[in-house]
């Protein structure tokens, strides 16, 4: 095995799966069964976010490098506790993916006098950068 195989996302019992689109659209799912190419049984948990076990198509998913140790059609109650051992929802928030998706959903919600006060600072702060710039190419 090499080093690139650890990073591989492949369809898989345990791999923990980001929502694309949809009601349940921005939460994590995980894979307990591939039910053919194109689908897979998927479950929240449950008791963790709301997302009851379903067969969702593979087009509505988005596989993380998170994976948790559970064997095909694992029980709730022993996807749960192999969902906390893995720690899931630490590791999704630690990820740069998960960040991004936050900083776009606060710049979404804010107001125009917000987006006005961002435009300013962005102005203000080139304006300082580009006064330095200029200070250190005349030297």
């Amino acid at each position: 095995m090499s080093s690139d195989d650890s990073n591989r996302r492949l369809v898989e019992c345990g791999r923990v799966c980001l929502v694309n689109f949809g009601p349940m659209g921005g939460k994590l799912v995980v894979i307990v069964n591939v039910i053919d190419g194109k689908r897979v049984l998927v479950d929240g948990p449950s008791t963790v976010n709301g997302i009851p076990r379903q067969a969702m198509p593979l087009a509505r998913l988005s596989l993380t490098t998170i994976k948790i140790d559970i064997e095909p059609g694992a029980r709730l109650s022993t996807l749960v506790k192999a969902y906390n051992a893995a720690d899931v929802q630490k590791q999704w928030a630690e990820s740069s993916w998960a960040k991004s998706m936050a900083r776009k959903g606060a710049k979404a919600k804010l107001a125009d006098f917000d987006r006005f006060k961002l435009m300013v600072a962005r102005k203000t702060r080139a304006r300082v950068v580009n006064t330095h710039l200029k200070k250190l190419v005349k030297k």
